[in-house]
């Protein structure tokens, strides 16, 4: 048995921001539901915003655990974090560390 990666689901309480944030960082199409919005790059669905009304940001890092993050690769870390924050992001530490609108964590690294 193998098992290969399908997409990336995230809880958000805001679909339209969450999935316009991806959307604007990283391109690709949205199609959206009434419960669902799926970031496509190329046809595949990348990341998947599921509607979660009680969503509440975590409060990075002061304590709360990450139960999942994703990284992100570029050839351009220093124009990573205009791009970023001009989406939408927030920066949460001068390492690379960001939050998408819904709290969600990522890092942006070097390709």
């Amino acid at each position: 048995m193998t098992f290969s990666l399908l997409s990336l689901v995230v809880d958000a309480a805001d679909l339209e921001g969450e999935s316009s944030f991806w959307h604007r960082l990283l391109g690709g199409t949205v199609t959206r539901t009434a419960t669902h919005h799926f970031l496509q790059i190329d046809g595949f669905p990348v990341i998947v915003i599921q509607h979660a009304p009680g969503h509440v940001p975590p409060r990075w890092p002061d304590g709360i655990s990450q139960q999942l993050h994703v990284d992100l690769a570029t050839d351009d870390v220093a124009g990573a974090d205009e791009r970023v924050r001009a989406a939408g992001g927030t920066r949460l530490s001068p390492a690379g560390v960001y939050a998408s609108p819904a709290g969600h964590p990522f890092c942006v690294r070097p390709a």
